[in-house]
């Protein structure tokens, strides 16, 4: 495809660095796994949302832009290059937005997009339960319709941001006789509701990130079941397109992470040079950085020539993870042993994307399961 940027690109992307110039936080944001910095980065998403950046591919009139993907890169390699605030409304924007574009009722779209796009309501995500984590169609959570309800019981876990939000998406089987993919409902749960009890689960940085959720006889409308009733599978493989494909991980934001490694690796290059490996280390990373950018670019260009996404999303879901899981791997090594005691910033920032980075290569379902998809999928091989 052709990279050459056109002046009305060009035109946009000065509108989107003017803007965030103006607007980006001066001081970082608390740690959104904390309740205080929670509501500032609630507030960023408010301010982000006011400006019409909190959801730039959204129609206008559902609180976006209408922007097409080429300007969904341009703008997010302009936000991750001002180091704007982390989204933490993400599993609604990213994920569930689309998802109900594509599935929603015209009610539901009114209903719940511009609250969405606003940062009004935030959302959680509820696919794992004690005995169903990557192998997703394994859940038992039940949701029996009663009339023009369904009443759910059961757990989910590992759920991220549900410790202070107030709506959850996920899957439970409706259908009491249905094994595996099938009888499986998608539906939007409110987390105050009756019979909802919300814990916390640490991460490795002693926060809570995560949280379990049990359901006691909650009551939620039909109305709130996205797709049809039983055919939540269908519903939740788009969702986990978007999260394994393009949305959730963009690639400026690990583009910014190549450069600040190569900076991290100028500053230590006397340390780091003992070892021949880190400089290599180092170049690997940034070059993988700069081979995800262009290959979103030429996936964009296959979407807007009608192609989709499929199977091939669990390529780029390895590749992210892995990618990220290196290069924080390479900032330990150039700061040395002793990078985990040292108390200043930098070495913090670094430790603490290092401690992210391990969750990688497991979310969004594990890379092996990923590589299982891959290999029969795409490639066609007999399973195991």
């Amino acid at each position: 495809m052709d990279l050459d940027t056109t002046p009305e690109l060009q035109a946009f992307r000065t509108e989107v660095r003017d803007w965030l110039r103006t607007h980006v936080p001066s001081h970082p944001l608390g740690s959104y796994d904390t309740r205080e910095g929670f509501e500032q980065h609630r507030q960023w998403e408010a301010a982000l949302a006011a400006g019409g950046w909190s959801s730039p591919t959204w129609p206008r009139e559902l609180g976006g832009r209408g922007c097409d993907l080429i300007q969904w890169l341009i703008f997010e390699e302009e936000y991750c290059a001002a180091d704007a605030p982390q989204r933490v409304n993400q599993n609604g924007i990213l994920l569930l937005g689309p998802t109900l574009m594509e599935f929603g009722t015209p009610e539901q779209k009114a209903r719940f997009l511009p609250r969405m796009a606003r940062c009004d309501d935030m959302w959680a995500q509820g696919w794992s339960e004690p005995n169903a984590g990557s192998d997703m169609a394994a859940i038992t959570s039940r949701a029996l319709r009663d009339g023009d309800d369904y009443v759910i019981d059961g757990q989910k876990t590992w759920s991220t941001r549900a410790i202070y939000a107030n709506w959850l998406f996920g899957l439970f089987r409706s259908d009491p006789a249905s094994t595996r993919h099938h009888g499986l409902s998608y539906l939007l749960v409110p987390l105050d509701a009756p019979g909802v009890t919300v814990r916390p689960i640490k991460a490795l940085n002693g926060r809570p990130a995560f949280a379990e959720i049990f359901f006691d006889a909650v009551r939620v409308p039909v109305s709130q079941r996205l797709g049809d009733e039983g055919q939540g599978w269908h519903v939740a493989m788009a969702t986990a397109g978007f999260e394994r494909g393009l949305l959730l991980r963009s690639p400026a934001r690990y583009q910014r992470t190549a450069a600040r490694l190569v900076q991290l690796y100028l500053r230590h290059r006397e340390q780091a040079d003992r070892d021949p490996a880190i400089r290599d280390a180092v170049l690997e990373c940034w070059m993988g950085a700069e081979a995800y950018n262009l290959a979103s670019y030429h996936t964009v260009g296959r979407l807007a020539r009608g192609a989709t996404i499929g199977a091939e999303a669990s390529t780029n879901k390895i590749y992210w993870s892995e990618l990220d899981l290196r290069m924080h791997e390479t900032a330990m090594h150039i700061l040395g042993a002793r990078a985990e005691w040292r108390d200043d910033a930098e070495s913090q920032d670094w430790l603490e994307g290092f401690l992210f980075a391990q969750a990688g290569p497991i979310y969004a379902g594990t890379n092996e399961i990923q590589r299982n998809i891959i290999a029969e999928r795409m490639l066609g091989l007999p399973k195991s």
